[in-house]
């Protein structure tokens, strides 16, 4: 058994090697094991035994947040949309026996393709920057027209009041985590469920749908993995979208966006003819309420970090770098809360 130097996999790789055998997944008793990064969430790892190579994910250790890091609905989902124009990579087997690594987890293939988490993407000409967003944009466009009972989906979320129930979610989430007092995410907390938009429609929604979670061919503009399911759930499409949309909002200087950056002269498309090209694709309509679906997914985002912070101060977090990351949470808020004043205004 060997282990990449200078880390730990908080299990026996030889229960895990004994195991797979027994499966038939591999053919000797010998695993090597690399950790992989990118995830603050739920510790996935790189396996390797002979020619084999494919993928670990599973539940962190020590108390969750309740329906928090839920690896059995990644690996639902990820098998649910395998033949369709949604690129996931092939699921293996999913395990609860805890006697194995511990928690729970999943085994799937390994893609062996690029990643970019630089959402400028920088060392690219223009059109190659222009193809990969206009990919980005299929992508997303082709999950949220799948009918979620043709894939066996149709129990994996409630239908109807979506963003009531997530707001009342996130903020529970936030109560729950809270490492320090945030006025503007107070502020959403309260304005949220009073100015939700009338309408509904209702899709399978990623959750956490951006660049860094997508796997691209190695040399063509072409996604074959989406990843970090995690957060998946049935939900309004728009506020996948609008999520994904955040990048165009939060200023390059702060964190993962590409706010305040020449878009013209990178080649990457302005919001406005990016959210065109979804709106085209899908035939959605409820486009006028986009500044509250902006401030709904910056107050959720800040939610979501601030149970990254906890972890970290628990000692919990995947990540190296959580605490950094964590800090995002009020100043996103913050933004959150212009734009929900900005839709407050336009709505007079």
């Amino acid at each position: 058994m060997t282990l990449q130097p200078g880390h730990s996999a908080g299990f026996d790789p030889r229960t895990l090697a004994h195991w797979m055998k027994s499966q038939g997944l591999i053919g000797q008793d010998n695993i090597r094991i690399e950790p992989l990064t990118g995830g603050q969430s739920n510790p996935t790892f790189l396996l390797e035994s002979g020619t084999s190579r494919m993928v670990l994910r599973k539940k962190p250790p020590g108390p969750l947040l309740p329906s928090a890091h839920a690896v059995d609905r990644e690996y639902r989902v990820m098998k649910a949309l395998q033949d369709t124009d949604v690129p996931v990579p092939k699921m293996i087997v999913f395990s609860d026996d805890i006697s194995v690594v511990g928690t729970p987890f999943y085994l799937m293939e390994f893609l062996d393709g690029r990643v970019f988490v630089d959402q400028s993407l920088p060392g690219m000409t223009r059109n190659e920057r222009s193809e990969i967003y206009g990919e980005m944009n299929r992508v997303i466009s082709a999950l949220h027209q799948i009918d979620p009972a043709l894939v066996g989906l149709s129990d994996f979320g409630r239908a109807g009041n979506y963003f009531a129930r997530q707001i009342a979610r996130w903020s529970r989430q936030y109560q729950e985590s809270k490492t320090e007092d945030i006025d503007a995410l107070n502020a959403l907390i309260e304005w949220l469920p009073e100015n939700i938009p009338e309408g509904e429609l209702t899709s399978i929604v990623h959750g956490d749908y951006r660049l860094d979670n997508l796997v691209f061919h190695p040399t063509e503009p072409k996604a074959i993995g989406l990843l970090d399911w995690e957060l998946c759930t049935l939900g309004h499409p728009l506020a996948d979208f609008a999520y994904h949309c955040m990048s165009w909002h939060i200023p390059a200087s702060l964190w993962r966006g590409i706010g305040g950056l020449d878009l013209e002269g990178l080649g990457i498309p302005t919001e406005s003819s990016y959210v065109q090209q979804y709106s085209a694709a899908t035939g959605f309509s409820g486009l006028e309420h986009w500044d509250f679906y902006i401030a709904y997914n910056l107050f959720r985002m800040a939610a979501i970090l601030q149970g990254i912070a906890r972890r970290a101060v628990d000692g919990t977090a995947a990540a190296s770098d959580a605490i950094e990351t964590g800090s995002k949470a009020r100043p996103l808020a913050e933004i959150g809360w212009k734009y929900a004043q900005r839709y407050q205004s336009s709505k007079r």
